[in-house]
Formats: structure tokens, C-alpha cells, sequence
């Protein structure tokens, strides 16, 4: 004999034949895991559907650099190090893992083309990756059972904490690197007691060290750590395997689904009903999510997918303030009704209403559909259409809370939640001063080439109506013909469809869309984000392009259009904050900036959680009318940022966050020391 006899060709006590084990062991765990497949895919089956099949060049993109790549792993560096070592050493594994299933039946077995030098280079491959993914398992232990990060952890209200559970896979993933690692080194150091030859081993992996460790162990020893290591190897393999959809780590599974139906279009909110035409919602009996199978098969599979990393609340600002929302929870309160509702055996439960159930109104009301959630999951979970369909079944039950029924009411009668008069639309325009400098073209009486959308609350609140007259300016020196719908202008019902008022907005938009067609214009300008979303992705295809002011500005600053005159107080230290309906739901990071950056002798830092992790100021439309409990405000926060940050003036780009930025400043105590200026406002007053 020349070679250690392998698990297809082994006998217990010289007897029984280890095939029979490595043939029942394969069956037992496939048909386990068959099982409890078809039993998790039940909710699935029975959700609303999801038109998740479109764009699938984008979907196919997602695959490649969020789930293969791992794209958004290292935005937390420590973690997202130890997760990718182990994804990629799963993935390099998994080939060794499947061919060892196949060695049970016949020995030496090899996968077709890796017999050669192919099959040399695997292995050298495998015996590291092995050996890295064991290293990361126990690092990942340590830090998870000692050290204990703060966004894993599970306060009492919210059920059991997972730790147990993540290092109890490790743990098993642990057992699988050295049980095929010794697999292969005890045969190797058999081989070389027999025969002198030395299976090349790569250097220092784990296989090199336990065949160097073994070298001189009895022949009887390796024979039985042989076949010993596989059938552990095997066990555990099919073990975790039929684990898996047992808890959080069921990521390990759907997570490539998920990424591959993930959102591929930001900004946007998902229709009540998915194959439901707008003018056909009368028709439907519900609206919104109310019981678990309202949510859609995509939505379930989130609540699947969800690794309980908790950076999503790590990141949510509802959460940093101490409102009573964390997204992580929302999904994980979801998946434990799933897995009671759907049980292993027996019937389904009846579901029932989940604001009363799992959700508490506070907790669905206290989002402000920022999008720092779904901007941080490494796999792709979505929170705000869950969140709007959650409110939408609300709305539908009369659970509005008492201090949006007025706004909400506003804006069905007058077309804007303060209830002052449509013909008051346009009075920001006929302040004295300005219009005795500057005539604003009706677009009711006039044509013109591009609209200038203002909103609601620069329509109406008096202390953003400068807003509107500093972007009229703007463009007026832009060389850009424009007008305004004055009276005929609605609110966008930005905030009206994510506070789930459907058929209100369904109302707003239509007469919005009518006003904007019949004017003529050929492109539209707005200097609200809120308003930039809802018009450029809620409203559809039917409207022309809509641009942002500070796109306006930075292209006419390219082209030489708008000269700016060096900064008027360069002792003043700029911050820039990205509004998140800008800057996260449409990638307008840089227009911005490249205004600011061109006026001379101007100061400008950048704040630590800028751009896609910007930090919500709270204020988000409906917001202003709705009084959240919180520990503190977003908005104070936010100004404590910008302070650790050595700024003095806030700059931002949104109406809605000039109010509470403002507001934050006096509660914070630092008038006097900070200021917070609107982009136009920074803009005209350094107009050449």
C-alpha cells in the first residue's frame, strides 16, 4: 500500500463501510435543508408582488461589486476586512467542500480540469485561504464575544442578543478550515512515510503546519485523523448547511438574491400596488402594508437577508437622537414573525395587524426617510418603501397622528400644508425692493423657456421666501429666461406620498403635471431637493429635465456665464452639509461644492459624515409639523459636528435644512459663533 486509504474505500472496525456514511449523511442534510427551504420560501409565495426583473444590466452590475466585491464592507474597515476574508475564502472553499462530498463515494476523487496545473494553483490558493479564514474566525470571535461592539448590541425590549449565535458559526466555519486542512495534511505526511516523496504545500498555510506538526506520527494515527477529520468535515458542512435558515445567517444564502433584486433606482418610492395603474387605486380594498403578506416577496426577503451587522442604525439619525426607531430592528422584528408564523410544521399563523403586533406608530413615524440605512447595507435591505407602505396601511386605518391631520388637511384643500390662500403662491415675488429690480414672468400670461418650481415652504414661510428671490436673481444673471406657475403651483407631495397620504399626492401630482405641460417650458429648476425628487423621480417620464440650482450654478460657472467676486469674508471658515433628497436619493455631491470652491479666498472644510453619509438635519417636509420623542434634536447634532469641525458657517442647499439648521444653532447655544446660510444666499451675494 502506498496510500492512506480513503473514506470510499474505509472500513469501521474492519466491517462496516464508511461509503454507507458518506452516502447517508449527503442525503440526510439535502433533504433536511430541502425542506426547510420550501418552508422558508412559503411567506414569500404568499407576499405582494415586486416587479424586481427590470435593468438587468444594473442587477448583474450590483452582483459583481456589492456581492461579489464587497464593495460596501470596508466602509467599516475592521469588520468589513474579516467579512471579505471570509466571503472570499467560502467562495475559494466551496469547490474543495463539493469535491470532498463526491470523495465519500470515490476516492482521490477530482473536479473535471483540476487535475492538472489548474488543480496545482487551486490548491496553493485553497491551503491560504484556508488558513486566512481561520485567522478572521478567531479574530471575529474575540472581537464579538470581548470586545463587543455598541451596534450589535440588543437592548431587553427588543429580544435576545446574538452573539451566542455568531460565534457559534464561526466556530463551525472554524471546524471546516481545519478538518479539510487535516484531511489533506495526514495524508500527505502518509505519503511521505511511505515513500519520500513531498507533496508541495503552501508555505506557512494551515495544511503546512499540521503536515509538519504530523510528520512523525504512527501511521495508524494518520489513517484515523484521516477518515475522522472528513466525516467532521462532512457533518459539519451539512449541519451548517440546515443551519443556515435558521437564524441571521441566512444572509450566508439569500444574500446573492438580494443584492441581484436590489433597488437600482434612488429617489423613488414603490406604487401601492405593483401592476396597479395610479388611476385604478380606487379600485383596491387596502392601501399600504397592514399584515406581514402585505409587504412584497422582496421585502421578505430582506427580513431573510439581514446579517444583524447594525450598521444601519449605527448610521440612522432617528436612532442617534433616541427616537423610538432603529432600523435594525425593524427587520429583525419582522423576520422573528416570520419564523413564528411560519413554522416548521403545523399550520400558519393568522397574521395580524403589525403596528399593534411587532411595529408601534411613534417607531414608523419617527423616519425621515433619509436613505443612510440603505446607503451603508452591504446587502442591498431597503427601509423607506417599507416604511411608506407601513404608514400608507396607517393612513388607511385613521392612525394619523394630531399634529399632521391639520398640515394634511391643509393640503388638500389649499395645495400646501400651511392653509394660506393660492393666490399668496406668489407674493414672495412682489416684495417691494425685489420687484422694483427684477419682474418675474407668470407662466400663465407668459411663455418661457424654463420653469422655476419654488415649493411650499419658499413659497409660504417667511423667513424662506428670500430663497426664492436669490435663485430668481441667479438665474436672472445666468442668462437664463425663466418664469413661475404662481397660483397653479401644488405642493411636489414629496413628503405627502413618504407620510402616506397616496391619493392626496396622486392629486397634488396630477395638477402639477398639468400646470407644468400646459406652460410649455422645456426644462425645469428648483432650489428645493424635496421638490427636485419628487418631480424628477415620483412624477414619471412625463415631465421635462429638472435640474437642481447648484447644478445650474457650477455648469454656468464651467461655461463662464457667472463670474463670482472673491470671498467677502474670508476670516469665516465654510462647511458644506449635503441635503439628504440632494445628496443621497440623487448623487448631487459635487455641483455644490465646485460653486463654493470657485469664490476665491473661501475657506471650506469638510464635515466627517459628509456626502453619502451625510447626516440627516430632521427636518424633512412634514417633519416641521410632527414632534418626534427624542433625546435631542438631529439639528444639534449636526451644528456640534460642524463645530468639531472648525466651521463657523453652515452652508447647505435645502430650505428645510436652513430651518432647522437654524433652529439647532440657538438651541446648541452658539449664535454668535456659527451661522447657517442657504446656497443661494452664499451665491448671490458673490455675483459679479
Amino acid at each position: 500500500m502506498t496510500s492512506i486509504i480513503g473514506p470510499a474505500s474505509f472500513k469501521f472496525f474492519g466491517i462496516f463501510p464508511a461509503v454507507i456514511l458518506s452516502f447517508v449523511l449527503p442525503v440526510i442534510g439535502i433533504g433536511l435543508f430541502a425542506y426547510i427551504m420550501a418552508r422558508r420560501i412559503a411567506p414569500l409565495v404568499r407576499a405582494n408582488p415586486d416587479n424586481r426583473f427590470d435593468h438587468i444590466g444594473k442587477r448583474v452590475r450590483n452582483l459583481i461589486f456589492v456581492w461579489l466585491g464587497q464593495m460596501r464592507q470596508p466602509r467599516y474597515m475592521l469588520a468589513g476586512v474579516l467579512h471579505m476574508t471570509i466571503f472570499a475564502g467560502f467562495l475559494i472553499l466551496s469547490i474543495r467542500s463539493s469535491s470532498l462530498v463526491i470523495i465519500g463515494f470515490s476516492d482521490g476523487f477530482v473536479l473535471p480540469g483540476f487535475g492538472g496545473i489548474l488543480g496545482d494553483i487551486y490548491n496553493f490558493f485553497k491551503d491560504y485561504a484556508a488558513t486566512f479564514v481561520l485567522i478572521a474566525c478567531i479574530i471575529a470571535s474575540i472581537r464579538r464575544g470581548i470586545f463587543k461592539p455598541k451596534r450589535y448590541a440588543v437592548p431587553e425590549k427588543y429580544g435576545k442578543d446574538h452573539t451566542g449565535e455568531a460565534i457559534f458559526v464561526l466556530a463551525i466555519i472554524a471546524t471546516l478550515m481545519i478538518c479539510e486542512s487535516l484531511f489533506e495534511a495526514s495524508a500527505s505526511a502518509y505519503e511521505f512515510q511511505l515513500t519520500g516523496r513531498e507533496h508541495f504545500l503552501a508555505p506557512l498555510s494551515l495544511v503546512w503546519i499540521f503536515r509538519s506538526m504530523l510528520a512523525s506520527a504512527p501511521q495508524n494515527i494518520l489513517q484515523g485523523l484521516h477518515i475522522f477529520t472528513f466525516f467532521v468535515h462532512d457533518l459539519a458542512f451539512f449541519f451548517f448547511l440546515c443551519f443556515l435558515p435558521l437564524g441571521k445567517h441566512f444572509h450566508v444564502i439569500t444574500s446573492v438574491f438580494n443584492v441581484f433584486f436590489m433597488r437600482v433606482k434612488k429617489g423613488n418610492i414603490k406604487p401601492v400596488m405593483h401592476g396597479v395603474a395610479d388611476d385604478k387605486l380606487d379600485d383596491l380594498e387596502s392601501f399600504g402594508v397592514k399584515k406581514l403578506e402585505d409587504f412584497t416577496w422582496k421585502h421578505m426577503l430582506d427580513f431573510y437577508s439581514c446579517a444583524d451587522c447594525g450598521r444601519c442604525s449605527d448610521q440612522c439619525p432617528a436612532n442617534a437622537v433616541g427616537r423610538p426607531l432603529s432600523p435594525r430592528f425593524i427587520t429583525i422584528k419582522a423576520r422573528d414573525l416570520i419564523f413564528k408564523n411560519y413554522p416548521f410544521s403545523g399550520e400558519i399563523y393568522k397574521s395580524k395587524l403589525l403596528v399593534e403586533d411587532i411595529y408601534t406608530e411613534d417607531e414608523i413615524w419617527s423616519c425621515t426617510t433619509c436613505g443612510a440605512c440603505e446607503e451603508e447595507c452591504p446587502l442591498g435591505i431597503e427601509y423607506i418603501d417599507k416604511m411608506v407602505d407601513l404608514r400608507r396601511g396607517m393612513v388607511d386605518e385613521g392612525m394619523v397622528p394630531q399634529s399632521l391631520q391639520k398640515p394634511l388637511k391643509a393640503l388638500e384643500k389649499r395645495g400646501n400644508p400651511y392653509g394660506k390662500m393660492e393666490k399668496k403662491r406668489a407674493d414672495w415675488a412682489k416684495d417691494k425692493e425685489f420687484k422694483a429690480n427684477w419682474q418675474i414672468k407668470d407662466l400663465a400670461k407668459e411663455e418661457a423657456h424654463t420653469l422655476y418650481f419654488v415649493d411650499s415652504i419658499t413659497s409660504y414661510d417667511d423667513n424662506i421666501q428670500e430663497i426664492a428671490r436669490r435663485t430668481s436673481v441667479i438665474l436672472k444673471k445666468a442668462g437664463i429666461d425663466f418664469g413661475i406657475l404662481g397660483k397653479n403651483e401644488k405642493d411636489s407631495g414629496n413628503e405627502v406620498l413618504r407620510f402616506g397620504e397616496e391619493m392626496l399626492y396622486q392629486d397634488l401630482k396630477e395638477q402639477n403635471i398639468e400646470a407644468i405641460l400646459e406652460s410649455g417650458v422645456k426644462q425645469i429648476v428648483t432650489a428645493d431637493p424635496h421638490a427636485f425628487n419628487a418631480l424628477k423621480n415620483d412624477y414619471g417620464n412625463s415631465l421635462p429635465p429638472v435640474k437642481h440650482i447648484s447644478q445650474i450654478v457650477a455648469e454656468k460657472i464651467t461655461t463662464g456665464e457667472l463670474d463670482l467676486k472673491p470671498c467677502q469674508n474670508p476670516d469665516k471658515v465654510y462647511v458644506y452639509h449635503d441635503p439628504c433628497y440632494l445628496g443621497r436619493h440623487n448623487g448631487i455631491y459635487e455641483a455644490p461644492r465646485q460653486a463654493l470652491d470657485a469664490i476665491n479666498g473661501l475657506t471650506r472644510v469638510e464635515l466627517e459624515k459628509s456626502r453619502d453619509r451625510s447626516f440627516c438635519c430632521g427636518g424633512g417636509g412634514l417633519m416641521l409639523f410632527y414632534e418626534p420623542e427624542e433625546e435631542t434634536r438631529m439639528g444639534v447634532l449636526r451644528v456640534n459636528m460642524a463645530a468639531k469641525a472648525g466651521a463657523t458657517v453652515i452652508v447647505t442647499a435645502c430650505p428645510f435644512c436652513l430651518v432647522n439648521i437654524q433652529d439647532a444653532i440657538k438651541v446648541a447655544g452658539k449664535e454668535g459663533e456659527m451661522e447657517a446660510l442657504d446656497f443661494t444666499e452664499l451665491i448671490e451675494q458673490h455675483l459679479a
